[in-house]
């Protein structure tokens, strides 16, 4: 019998049945180049070093190919539009299971096709008869083996809103809410909803002419915000919004603090709730708010979450939540009953984005009204995300509680208080109308409607695209800075850490000005040298991991080459 693999042989063994992904073989090329050696290279993706000299060998071939993520192959004389459409298409399936739809295999060759067609269109000296690209099973298949996508139902079509399910849940949302005795005070529920904050009906004269403005992105105007509030209507919980930067310009302009908005700012370049994002947001926000509504109206401290199953919204929360929210719980809607059942969707989204349409345009008023700047100037040079902010804010006061409670009507409702009237609350579409044509735009009803709905259809070919290259922009950036963190050995970032305490404690023993010395001193510590000790900090942490697992992996094989062997 021969000897005995090692924990490592084994686990080098299976990361050999894993495809060697393109984005694998970029950080492999970038990590040689910061100096790590061929065998440890091979130990680390557990592969044979004749393979990673290979991979080196077409270090300049593998550097230039821009394919779509998770690509593991390159494939010699591949139509750039080809792979320009799967990097698109990626996008656009995470968009798509991220809303929590059904994504199928006919459904995605049908958007291939489109994208292609729409690529081919923008190509300049295109003839007017589009190259035919099928988008055939076998294409399906190469590009579902080269993607590695999953969650993707092979046949049928997408499922529309499931009747059945809905009418199951509603029971079974009844009996939870009768067997643990909530309140409609204590019972609340969330949704996500993309909103295009400079975005103006099609037919005004503003957004024609910014379609046309050379380098215009539309996605920069793109951000996700989540609404949260309870089945009585009396408590809104500060909103979740995803932008696309951390900390844009117009916050530096307007002095802004992050702290103090009206909402939880995050972002990320896909301008996308997250799971970390939505876990930050409950920690943060959503406990803390309910806990002391609670307490202050003298209810029970138990709470019930309801929302839908999107990927950010994890099966297994409660083991997220803080100790002090433990009293949360959480219940699912099923795939499928979104428009059906899901509260926030019951026109409170709607009636928001009509709220903050009507913002926009009192606001596009007043300004060209009570000043010399035109309409024309504000759109330009003074309308920014802290302006889109502002309105954020009053569109969601503006949301009534009668119109949150009411929202449950189809779910649950016996918790609907009574009302003289079920008129509308307001004629605000009537109101943007009559707005938009005080400032001399040409706006009908139709024109808000379509509007409204607009935000939330799926992202275009030319969106996609911007999208794409945002991601790409950011993807490069953070490699830049792991070479960087690579290219420094862990010695080095000790001796420059040793050697500035010496240098500062020198400083502030002889230099003339202690005081100035000292605050000087304390200014470039946490600026330069407190990123540097972060890193060593990381590196030592994973050193001390390394070795400890080394140790157990030589302890857990010294009995099977010395002990007596197992019956």
């Amino acid at each position: 019998m021969g000897p005995k693999k090692t924990a490592a042989a084994a686990e080098a063994g299976e990361r050999k049945k894993e495809k060697v992904t393109l984005e694998m073989k970029k950080e492999i090329i970038r990590k040689h180049d910061g100096g790590m050696r061929v065998t440890d290279l091979a130990r680390e993706y557990g592969r044979n070093p004749s393979t990673i000299g290979t991979i080196l060998k077409m270090r300049e071939k593998i550097l230039a190919t821009d394919a779509a993520k998770g690509v593991t192959r390159i494939v010699k004389n591949r139509p750039a539009v080809l792979e320009e459409v799967e990097k698109l298409l990626l996008i656009w399936i995470e968009e798509k299971q991220r809303a929590g739809d059904t994504v199928t295999e006919a459904v995605i060759c049908e958007k291939a096709k489109a994208l292609h067609a729409d690529l081919i269109r923008e190509q300049p000296g295109t003839s007017a008869e589009p190259e035919v690209f099928k988008a055939s099973r076998g294409w399906f298949d190469r590009f579902k083996a080269r993607s590695g996508i999953h969650s993707v139902v092979r046949h049928g079509e997408a499922a529309s809103s499931d009747v059945p399910a809905a009418e199951d849940f509603a029971l079974e949302f009844l009996e939870v809410v009768k067997t643990e005795g909530y309140v409609p005070q204590q019972v609340f529920n969330c949704d996500e909803t993309g909103l295009f904050w400079k975005r103006m009906p099609k037919r005004t004269f503003i957004t024609q002419e910014e379609a046309k403005l050379p380098g215009h992105k539309p996605m920069k105007d793109r951000l996700t915000l989540l609404f949260c509030a309870n089945a009585s209507g009396d408590l809104k919980i500060k909103p979740l919004l995803v932008y696309h930067s951390e900390n844009p310009r117009a916050f530096k302009k307007h002095k802004v603090d992050k702290e103090r908005l009206s909402v939880m700012w995050r972002s990320n370049s896909k301008a996308w709730v997250t799971r970390v994002l939505f876990v930050d947001w409950v920690n943060l926000a959503f406990g803390p708010a309910v806990k002391q509504y609670l307490l202050d109206n003298d209810l029970p401290l138990k709470a019930l979450l309801l929302m839908d199953n999107a990927p950010a919204h994890p099966k297994g929360l409660e083991v997220d939540l803080l100790e002090e929210f433990s009293f949360i719980n959480i219940m699912f809607l099923p795939p499928n009953t979104t428009p059906l059942l899901q509260p926030m969707d019951q026109q409170v989204i709607a009636n928001f984005k009509k709220l903050y349409t009507k913002e926009l345009f009192r606001r596009c008023f007043e300004v060209t009204d009570c000043t010399t700047i035109t309409l024309r100037e504000f759109w330009k040079d003074h309308f920014d995300i802290v302006t889109c902010l502002k309105m954020i804010t009053t569109a969601w006061k503006g949301i009534s509680q009668r119109n949150l409670n009411c929202a449950w009507r189809s779910l649950w409702p016996d918790c609907v208080a009574p009302s003289d009237s079920d008129a509308p609350e307001s004629t605000v579409v009537q109101d943007i109308v009559a707005l938009g044509r005080t400032l001399g735009l040409e706006v009908t009803e139709e024109d808000v409607c379509e509007l409204v709905e607009e935000h939330d259809d799926e992202l275009t070919t030319q969106e996609l695209v911007a999208l794409q290259s945002e991601v790409a922009q950011e993807q490069a950036s953070l490699e830049e800075e792991e070479a960087t963190e690579e290219r420094l050995s862990s010695k080095e970032l000790r001796d420059i850490c040793q050697k500035w305490n010496e240098v500062q404690a020198f400083a502030e023993r002889h230099h003339p000005d202690k005081h100035v010395a000292h605050d000087q001193a304390n200014i470039f510590d946490t600026t330069v040298m407190s990123p540097l000790r972060e890193l060593l900090k990381r590196r030592m942490k994973q050193q001390t991991m390394d070795r400890f697992l080394s140790k157990k992996q030589r302890v857990e094989e010294e009995p099977s080459s010395s002990g007596p062997p197992e019956s």
